[in-house]
């Protein structure tokens, strides 16, 4: 990180501080939590990537939505409340020209969040002369039309391994020759990982065979998972990032999966979804125990690194999801409000719907959703998606605070390690201040969350 960072402009970080406001105060109050929106803008990409359908060589018709279609969208999600946007793809900066003045409009009508990121090509060819003009240019572009968040793919602890998989040759010394030019401007991008068999590099622990659970070493698994969440956390903190972020691995099936994981297996039938960034490949395919295995371990992880890196993911959705595949009936976690307060709107026709992977519920254009016909109470746990899953974890405890304050007495007194972990996760993101990215790290308050490293 430059020793020296620009203020982000003043306009900026009252907004980008202020996590909850009155409006956000009233809405919980009324059973609803503040909404956001993911919106496909394209699903045209020009990476690789294993996990994802809308990879370059995947052939079916593109779409890319048009800012004429956003305009009147984004200007009713502002009026229904929606805090948060998320312009996503495919790849997102192909289309920078048209959702820059889209986030600039988000922002100025109300919508206090607005969010990108990328796959990492733009930072390809670092050896040019003009690489370092460029890079000032999409930190002044970004931040002046209002966006607050914005990620980078990271895929693996291996530079050759995570370009191989994203084929984008030399992107990972472009990102560590760009961040310093982006702090400078005071734009802290955050590095974004989707968690796959090679997360810590080469050694990746062989699939094992549900049909046989002998063939599953859950203490090898842990360990392996443990190592290599460290030497992620290690390695694009050495590259320069001061915020990171965790996908939870969804998996295409090409049939339903088994009746005794399918409430919330995490996969999700081939041709089901409406968000093609899922894959049948192996590369993100993990079994329920595998599952159980992973986020033990990415949970333990955590806590050695929050000292020094703003970390999103929450520990208390990471402990609900140990349980769940583990196995544990008692103390669910908090059901997914997605088609609630979160909703997903795909490229081809700008429709919404549910989530990314509830594809048979077009919803049909956000303006003409009627609040009336939106059921508020949550239900759904089909899926692991991080995006929607995670929020609802933070927000159910304040929820229950609202509408079910003996309820939510009962489960704290009766989970202690889960009221230890939510807490710790809401004090933890105020001190991150929301991982905003025109706020600067205090390493101060994230000093008081740091832990040593545990053994092996």
């Amino acid at each position: 990180m430059s020793s020296t960072t620009a203020s982000p402009p003043s306009s900026q970080v009252p907004a980008s501080r202020r996590l909850i406001g009155l409006s956000d105060l009233r809405r919980l109050a009324g059973g609803r939590v503040p909404g956001q929106v993911v919106i496909q803008y394209t699903d045209r990409c020009n990476a690789s990537c294993a996990q994802c359908g809308m990879r370059v060589e995947n052939r079916f018709p593109r779409s890319t939505l048009r800012p004429e279609i956003l305009w009147p969208q984004i200007e009713a999600m502002a009026r229904r409340g929606v805090a948060a946007i998320s312009f996503t793809g495919g790849e997102p900066l192909l289309c920078l020209k048209d959702i820059a003045p889209l986030a600039r409009r988000a922002r100025d009508a109300g919508i206090r969040h607005v969010r990108t990121g990328t796959n990492g090509y733009f930072f390809r060819d670092h050896e040019r002369p003009d690489f370092a003009a460029r890079m000032a240019d999409l930190a002044k572009t970004l931040l002046t039309s209002g966006f607050n968040a914005f990620w980078i793919s990271v895929d693996s602890a291996d530079p050759d391994l995570h370009e191989k998989n994203r084929g984008l040759p030399g992107v990972i010394r472009g990102i560590a020759k760009a961040l310093p030019i982006l702090h400078d401007h005071g734009l802290f991008p955050a590095a974004n990982l989707g968690i796959n068999r090679l997360t810590g590099g080469h050694g990746a622990p062989v699939p094992h065979d549900p049909a046989d659970p002998a063939t599953f070493d859950a203490a090898a698994f842990t360990g392996h998972f443990r190592q290599a969440f460290r030497r992620f956390y290690a390695f694009v903190e050495s590259l320069g990032f001061t915020t990171v972020n965790a996908c939870y691995p969804m998996s295409a099936e090409e049939t339903p999966p088994d009746s005794d994981h399918a409430p919330a297996a995490a996969t999700v039938q081939a041709g089901e979804a409406v968000y093609a960034a899922t894959s049948t490949d192996d590369f993100i395919r993990f079994t329920p125990p595998e599952k159980a295995a992973l986020f033990s371990a990415l949970y333990e992880v955590i806590p050695e690194f929050r000292g020094r890196l703003r970390i999103f993911t929450p520990r208390s959705s990471l402990l609900t999801l140990v349980r769940h595949y583990s196995g544990n009936t008692g103390n669910g976690h908090y059901p997914c409000r997605g088609g609630i307060d979160f909703f997903f709107m795909d490229a081809a026709r700008g429709h919404i719907f549910p989530c990314g992977y509830r594809g048979g519920e077009d919803l049909g254009r956000f303006s003409d959703l009627d609040p009336a016909a939106i059921k508020t109470r949550p239900f759904c746990a089909r899926c692991d998606w991080e995006c929607f899953r995670d929020p609802s974890e933070l927000f159910g405890p304040v929820m229950d605070l609202f509408s079910r304050p003996f309820s939510l007495a009962r489960r704290f007194l009766s989970d202690p390690e889960y009221r230890r972990v939510w807490t710790a996760d809401v004090r933890y993101a105020l001190a991150c201040d929301g991982c905003s990215a025109v706020v600067a790290p205090d390493m101060k308050k994230l000093a008081r969350f740091g832990s040593p490293a545990r053994p092996a």
